[in-house]
């Protein structure tokens, strides 16, 4: 049986067992944190579709308006046309085909891929390596575009992509606890807002199944989803 330590266990005990407020809830997950360094504070919201259908996945991204206290290191696959521009919005690692190949080899010390279209022919064989850690270039979500330089620039400035997995769940970040707590609301209410413009048409009944913030090593907070889809929809 899994045990936790003193110190999630103190943290655990403030926080009640009722939905807050999302601004209720940000602050209250600040205020327990425990850790010694930085945490990251993210959202587990559990959605009313079934994954298996392909007609109710859900995918999307968003640009959250105060970031996420890093930078990601975007790597851009592109022709040599391409390339400067690419340099020049801030990518961190550009090239070709040589790439591809040092992917292949197991090389992944980057956060996120960019690629043009004409690349893709290519970049399609690392479908087994970029798969499984989420960083397949993708059309739906921006990442496999001739306008380079506009996605490196997103990516930078706290692009955030979500994917419901296969249990009806999606988990994102939105910041970092050293946030200001309106800017972490803020950021928590585009990603939902995010997500209520993807739901699909397929999906019936009750959109959000319920809503928790935690910071990594710190208990989750329920959020009151109820509160929370009136709001972003407004």
């Amino acid at each position: 049986m899994r045990t936790h330590g003193k110190k999630y266990t103190a943290a655990r005990q403030q926080v009640e067992d009722r939905p807050y407020a999302l601004d209720e809830a940000v602050p209250l997950v600040q205020k327990i944190k425990f850790a010694q360094f930085d945490e990251t504070v993210a959202l587990s919201i559990r959605l009313g579709v079934d994954p298996k259908h392909a007609d109710q996945m859900v995918r999307g991204t968003v640009v959250l308006p105060h970031g996420l206290g890093k930078s990601k290191r975007v790597l851009v696959i592109a022709a040599p046309d391409k390339q400067k521009e690419a340099q020049e919005a801030g990518a961190d690692m550009v090239g070709g085909e040589e790439l591809v190949d040092k992917i292949a080899g197991g090389w992944v010390d980057f956060d996120a891929v960019v690629a043009t279209p004409d690349m893709m022919r290519v970049v399609g064989k690392l479908g087994k390596v970029l798969g499984p850690r989420g960083l397949m270039p993708n059309p739906k979500t921006g990442t496999v575009t001739p306008n380079v330089a506009q996605a490196v620039k997103e990516i930078k400035a706290g692009k955030v992509e979500f994917r419901v997995d296969k249990t009806g769940i999606v988990h994102a970040p939105v910041g970092k606890t050293s946030f200001p707590p309106q800017s972490l609301v803020e950021n928590a209410s585009a990603l939902l807002e995010s997500i209520v413009k993807a739901k699909p048409p397929a999906a019936k009944g009750k959109y959000f199944r319920s809503i928790t913030v935690s910071s990594t090593m710190g208990p989750g907070v329920k959020v009151d989803e109820s509160r929370v889809d009136t709001a972003v929809k407004r």
